[in-house]
């Protein structure tokens, strides 16, 4: 296992979002995808890269040019 599992409020800091949202998000299922350890809610940075991915604007790419 090479990288740290977050913690709910891990990833709320890293996302800059409060922990409700990511709970909202959770009942939802439109959150990162995270995985149960016995009992406690954790997310894989790999997971959340990817969801993070997912979320980009279809409309922006790098070869876009700025708007005006």
């Amino acid at each position: 296992m090479a990288e740290r599992l977050l913690t709910i409020e891990d990833l709320a800091e890293v996302l800059g979002l409060p922990v409700s949202t990511l709970r909202r998000w959770r009942r939802k299922r439109t959150g990162p995808r995270g995985v149960r350890v016995g009992k406690h809610l954790r997310f894989r940075p790999g997971d959340v890269d990817a969801w993070l991915e997912k979320q980009a604007d279809p409309q922006q790419t790098e070869h876009a040019p700025p708007a005006a």
